[in-house]
């Protein structure tokens, strides 16, 4: 088949299908939607200038514009948290405590552990792990508050031993804050709640104003105009997690998949909005064909299926000849979410090099990763799989490296120094190895 060919859902365009596709034309398959955040910029600037400025005064007035709240306090009170456990049931309630905690033993198992290193005698060399002390979490509200990021970041943060756990999430409005975003916030320890939306979100916590406290890295999720938010001020003021872009997956099947699983899968993606993307490879025609009746009856029954529909629109469905091109195929696209729904999926996983995260045998949904099993959801998007890790135990700490030498390792190690900083044309740097040096020996005609 030559370049992909369009299917079609309730008479829209769908899905892009390819069938045996050369290797030239992958640069087409593996393409993201666009995203044009130079387009952003401008308005994005000048609210951050805004909030920099003005504070507190500027938040307000954004949320009012955007957000419809016309707020008095911006932080959340502990009357307001204590209203929210009483909004949410006791069954949600309890399946958000079961998340966090496997969200918290899968997190505790990536704690550091240092060791002293002697790498010449009289040379000791070591690293430390030192939690940021104090970390901004963004969560998005609007059409789906996402409490499950919460646990997905405040879970490590606290873990890691971060002192201040800041975090802003939109109001309605009614100026009040989704109750299980506040839950999930009370069982993951979070500090100090904000509400706060956008790109004022991001400055509040980026240059910080008389009520919120500047952080030192941001975290979390949001729309294009906050992405823009965060790769602007991580240029001068405050870190953030990573480069971001629309929730995406790639499904790898073969003959043994189960098609509604698959189906379900790629469209429990789909509905993440509608510049989300996703990825369909098989080794399998019959396969290809299944899959694509089930996507079009599942997402008849979806109430967000016109969003879900929207995003099909950036998707394709590749049948390749096999295993080998499969998984070359889906390391090329370095997916933020990577199922592998195959006979061989142990084999085919230990060839992943590129991907957020894996999911593995039939069993394995997206949804599961995304909720309960354990892992991070915040993950690299857009292709920055090949380069950035998801989120971990981590990111919310640095390594700090520290160094002891003896006389004896003035001895092994002082004249490589010496020479290494004269050819460099660093006499300072020179100089002081060799006062030491010609103390060790004893020499004290400095």
């Amino acid at each position: 088949m030559p370049m992909g060919q369009w299917s079609m859902v309730n008479g829209q365009r769908s899905m892009k299908i390819y069938k045996n596709p050369k290797h030239e034309e992958w640069a087409e398959i593996v393409e993201r939607p666009r995203l044009d955040l130079a387009r952003l910029n401008d308005t994005v600037s000048s609210v951050l200038d805004d909030v920099r400025r003005r504070g507190d005064e500027a938040v307000r007035h954004y949320e009012e514009l955007f957000d419809h709240a016309t707020l008095g306090e911006l932080r959340v009170s502990e009357e307001e948290m204590d209203e929210a456990e009483k909004a949410v049931s006791n069954e949600l309630r309890d399946a958000i405590i079961l998340a966090h905690h496997n969200i918290k033993v899968f997190h505790i198992s990536q704690r550091f552990v240092g060791q002293k290193v002697k790498t010449q005698e009289g040379v000791t060399c070591w690293q430390k792990s030192v939690a940021i002390e104090r970390v901004g979490l963004y969560i998005p509200g609007g059409t789906a508050p996402l409490f499950s990021t919460v646990l997905m970041l405040a879970a490590p943060a606290r873990i890691a031993g971060c002192r201040e756990i800041v975090l802003c999430t939109p109001p309605g409005r009614d100026c009040k804050i989704n109750p299980a975003i506040l839950v999930a916030a009370r069982i993951a320890g979070v500090h100090k709640i904000y509400k706060i939306g956008g790109v004022q979100a991001i400055g509040a916590m980026a240059y910080g104003t008389e009520t919120v406290p500047r952080v030192y890295k941001i975290f979390g999720p949001g729309n294009q105009y906050v992405m823009a938010a965060k790769q602007q001020v991580s240029i001068d003021q405050v870190a953030i997690d990573m480069p971001a872009g629309p929730s995406e997956v790639c499904v790898l099947a073969d003959d043994s998949a189960n098609s509604e699983f698959v189906a379900a899968d790629l469209l429990s993606q789909a509905e993440h909005g509608a510049d989300s993307q996703v990825l369909f490879i098989t080794t399998s025609e019959k396969k290809m064909g299944e899959v694509q009746r089930e996507v079009e009856r599942q997402l008849a029954l979806l109430p967000r299926h016109e969003m879900a529909e929207k995003s099909l629109a950036n998707s394709s469905f590749v049948l390749v000849k096999d295993y080998d091109e499969m998984i070359e195929l889906s390391n090329r696209y370095a997916p933020e979410h990577l199922i592998i729904q195959t006979s061989n999926y142990e084999q085919l996983a230990e060839r992943v090099v590129n991907a957020g995260s894996v999911f593995l045998g039939k069993y394995a949904c997206e949804s599961a990763g995304d909720y309960a099993s354990g892992t991070n959801h915040t993950l690299p998007t857009h292709g920055y799989a090949t380069a950035y890790n998801g989120v971990n135990l981590d990111s919310y700490c640095r390594k700090i490296t520290f160094q002891h030498i003896t006389e004896e390792g003035i001895h092994h190690i002082g004249h490589a120094v010496e020479l290494m900083a004269e050819a460099e044309q660093l006499d300072a740097h020179k100089r002081a190895m060799t006062v030491r040096i010609e103390e060790v020996r004893g020499e004290f005609n400095i």
